[in-house]
């Protein structure tokens, strides 16, 4: 079919579902004209009744006579003989003005879519007509066998690690396969980067405290035995890097549990008032070199996993005290915000952060300052964790930082 034709196929099409609208149009204005009319009439002879009779009079005998329109009367004969004669001239002819006004405006509106509504409805319709014209070239195709042949030579000799390498047969009939092609292969690239890169950062991380571990047995071996404040020593730093190892590894596992769909979520309802004040006393309990504090304006109840919600707010706790002075405030907040959405969120006064690492906080591995000591204890995954908390719980982050002035990490749950 040539495009002259289907052009005006869609015409035609655009022209009866405008007609059809604007009957549909002009019965609903009729009605709306009709029953307004109606419904004023019918205000306004009760009203008089009523300013009349102090009442309305259900068994009264009523008359309303419209011509000639200046001489109309409103008549009500009531059975104890009080009889209503009201003029209605001034009022049917306010009516008639009004209506007339409408059916004006009414008019031009339905006179704006018979003249207009075709090329709208047609606008709307294009989206379709391509896509129909698009089906129909396909469906006209032909592929040849050397048409396969070169699409499958050029799938052949792509590499799915390089990443400017693309899928080109110079075929039109071909691009838009194309297309979708190297966009998948995009995301497999970018899949298998962030892979890498995972891996190669996980290694890094288990590399150092392997070697700090292999380096103290070594000394212990050679001359450590007899040395007690080399042997003491040399207990410690294995005790610490083992600690730390194993903080990475139940990391690393909580993560691919959770990338795999094994740690599940149970949620059900509990006040986060609650659960920050269990925290908190946690907190000062585990920590007494930092003031912790916490506010909270009312009672605020939400659904959720309460314990990997509590395990989110651990996480930042944990990094705002690594990276907050000693005797230094760190506060809890819990509130509702404009949207109604609950939050919580923990302030401290420490070393902040710049406002470039601030998108890649949550990324695996990442340390917004690089000069950072191992003495702090940090992995790089415990933020990543608390945002896989919180995107199973269809919440999301909210962090402001200064450097040199603090950090605030506010994390809203959707509304209960």
């Amino acid at each position: 079919m040539s495009k002259v034709n289907k052009s005006k196929n869609v015409t035609s099409i655009a022209i009866k579902l405008n007609s059809i609208f604007v009957r549909k149009l002009f019965s609903k204005f009729l009605w709306i004209d009709i029953l307004t009319i109606f419904f004023l009439i019918l205000y306004w002879c009760v009203d008089g009744e009523i300013n009349f009779y102090g009442e309305f009079v259900l068994n009264a005998k009523r008359a309303l006579n419209f011509l000639p329109i200046e001489n109309a009367t409103y008549i009500v004969v009531w059975g104890n003989g009080q009889t209503m004669v009201k003029e209605a001239g001034s009022f049917l002819y306010l009516v008639q003005r009004v209506s007339i006004a409408i059916a004006v405006i009414q008019v031009l509106s339905v006179l704006k879519e018979i003249i207009f509504g075709t090329m709208r409805i047609r606008r709307t319709l294009k989206p379709l007509d391509e896509i129909a014209q698009t089906a129909s070239r396909l469906s006209n195709m032909t592929f040849d066998e050397e048409k396969f042949q070169n699409l499958e030579d050029a799938i052949s000799k792509i590499s799915p690690v390089i990443s400017d390498e693309k899928i080109y047969t110079g075929d039109s009939e071909l691009h838009g396969l194309e297309e979708a092609i190297n966009n998948l292969l995009e995301r497999m690239r970018d899949s298998y980067k962030q892979q890498a890169r995972f891996v190669s950062d996980a290694s890094h991380e288990l590399r150092t405290p392997i070697s700090v571990i292999q380096g103290y047995a070594n000394m212990l071996d050679r001359w450590g035995k007899n040395d007690e404040s080399v042997l003491n020593e040399s207990i410690e730093a294995i005790k610490s890097e083992s600690e730390n190892m194993k903080n990475l590894v139940e990391q690393l596992l909580f993560l691919a549990r959770g990338i795999n769909g094994k740690t599940q979520i149970n949620s059900k309802e509990f006040l986060l008032n609650d659960m920050m004040k269990e925290v908190l006393e946690e907190s000062k309990m585990i920590d007494e070199k930092h003031i912790y504090r916490y506010h909270s304006s009312e009672q605020i109840i939400v659904h959720g996993d309460i314990g990997l919600l509590k395990q989110a707010a651990r996480i930042l706790i944990e990094n705002a005290a690594k990276y907050t002075e000693e005797n230094e405030v760190i506060m809890f907040k819990t509130g509702i915000n404009e949207k109604g959405e609950p939050f919580f969120s923990i302030q401290d006064n420490g070393i902040g952060m710049d406002e470039k690492d601030i998108p890649h906080i949550f990324e695996r591995f990442f340390r917004a300052d690089t000069a950072r000591v191992r003495k702090n204890g940090g992995t790089g995954l415990g933020l990543s964790i608390a945002k896989w908390i919180i995107d199973g719980h269809k919440g999301y982050f909210s962090v402001l930082s200064r450097k040199g002035i603090g950090t605030r990490i506010t994390i809203f749950l959707p509304r209960s």
